[in-house]
């Protein structure tokens, strides 16, 4: 019961420029995850752009224009190795994954921003789900199968646990990125 409520509390981020302090009004995103070899969502029409990749941080943050306020954006749902943290050594395959995103998402792309349960994280980055515009590619979920990250849930932000633990499982057996090279995560550059 509670996945299928999970599918329906699935939130489009709607315009961040509230000025009373309040949280954007949401949009329900109904329908479910097409696991095929493209990541991406199975409703393309209904997923118009609502926001545009500044930049990117590292391998699982982004800087995105929204109506002309730019946030920082955490990717749900996934953990890059360490690339650009001043207080964290980097990490393999942080890199290698900072570069993949960019290539995902060079500055000006289109995107659509999701969100699940919960708005923010302690640092004040907008949690997000991040689908390209121009094909509807599920960034976080690509991320995943193609090894450039590993599985990162924290509840109640867990609508795509399930989807997310497959791909990663997929890429740990499949030695992908960075589990053929590092042999998982969080493996310090020597």
């Amino acid at each position: 019961m509670k996945r299928v409520l999970l599918a329906f509390l699935a939130l489009v981020l709607a315009s961040s420029s509230c000025t009373d302090g309040a949280e954007p009004p949401l949009t329900a995103l109904g329908g479910a995850l097409d696991s095929g070899p493209l990541a991406t969502l199975p409703d393309q029409e209904s997923l118009a752009p609502n926001a545009t990749v500044d930049r990117v941080v590292d391998g699982d943050t982004i800087v995105a224009d929204i109506n002309g306020t730019r946030e920082r954006v955490r990717l749900l749902g996934i953990d890059t190795p360490e690339s650009v943290a001043e207080t964290r050594p980097d990490q393999c395959y942080g890199a290698e994954a900072s570069n993949y995103l960019k290539a995902l998402l060079p500055a000006g792309t289109d995107v659509t921003l999701i969100r699940d349960q919960e708005a923010r994280d302690q640092y004040d980055r907008l949690l997000a789900y991040v689908v390209r515009s121009d094909d509807q590619l599920f960034v976080n979920l690509a991320l995943l199968q193609q090894g450039y990250a590993g599985l990162m849930i924290y509840s109640p932000n867990d609508h795509y646990e399930a989807l997310f633990t497959e791909a990663e499982n997929a890429a740990i057996k499949g030695d992908v990125g960075l589990w053929g090279v590092c042999g998982g995560p969080d493996v310090p550059l020597e």
